[in-house]
C-alpha cells in the first residue's frame, strides 16, 4: 500500500464518523498539499500523507494530552508503516511549538520530535492555513481570523494563533515565491 493510501485510510477511520467536519478539513488540507506538488518533487506524497493526518490527534480515541499535534504524532509513531518524516510533520504542523509553549509542553514536543525540513514545514503550514474547517480554500488572513473568532482571542489557541500569524504569513510568502518560480511566473 502506498504511503498516501495508508494515510487516507487511517485518517478516515479516526475522523470521518467521530469528527466529520475535521475529516472534511483534513481532506481539504490534503488537496491543498497536492496542489503544491510542483515545488515538492519526491516529497509530494509525503506531504499529502502528513496533510491528511495532521489533525488525527483530535480523534476522541487518541486525545490524551488535549494537544492534538502531540497526541497525533505519538499515535503515529507507534503505527506500523508510519513514515518518521510524516510523524515529525504532524507533530510540528502549523507552528505547533508556539502552541506547545502556551500549554507548557514545548520541551516535551521538542525532545520527542525533531523538526522536518523548513520547506516541507512551510508547505504544510500553507496547506492548513489556506483551508477552512469545512475543507474549502481560503486565505491565510481569513483563516487566522476564523480561528480567533472560533476559539476567542484570550484562549490558548487564540493567543497562540495570534503569535503564530507573522510566521504563517511568512511561510505563505515563501511558498508563493517557490510556486511562482516553479511555474516561471512572478509571485503575487
Amino acid at each position: 500500500m502506498k504511503l498516501s493510501e495508508w494515510a487516507y485510510s487511517l485518517s478516515e477511520s479516526l475522523l470521518s464518523e467521530a469528527l466529520p467536519r475535521r475529516w472534511a478539513h483534513s481532506l481539504g488540507v490534503a488537496r491543498r498539499a497536492r496542489a503544491l506538488s510542483p515545488i515538492l518533487g519526491r516529497d509530494a506524497e509525503l506531504l499529502e500523507a502528513a496533510a491528511v493526518l495532521h489533525d488525527i490527534g483530535y480523534s476522541p480515541s487518541l486525545a490524551a494530552t488535549g494537544f492534538h499535534p502531540l497526541d497525533g504524532a505519538r499515535f503515529l509513531r507507534n503505527q506500523e508503516g508510519a513514515d518518521e518524516r510524516v510523524v515529525r510533520l504532524v507533530a510540528h504542523h502549523s507552528c505547533a511549538l508556539l502552541e506547545a509553549e502556551e500549554r507548557g509542553m514545548r520541551r516535551e514536543l521538542e525532545t520527542e520530535f525533531a523538526l522536518e525540513r523548513p520547506e516541507l514545514v512551510d508547505a504544510l503550514i500553507v496547506s492548513d492555513m489556506t483551508t477552512t474547517p469545512d475543507g474549502e480554500h481560503t486565505t491565510p488572513a481569513a483563516r487566522l481570523d476564523e480561528i480567533v473568532q472560533r476559539y476567542g482571542p484570550d484562549t490558548i489557541v487564540g493567543r497562540f494563533i495570534q503569535r503564530a500569524a507573522p510566521e504563517i504569513h511568512a511561510a505563505n510568502e515563501r511558498v508563493e515565491r517557490r510556486m511562482a518560480a516553479a511555474s516561471g511566473a512572478q509571485p503575487m
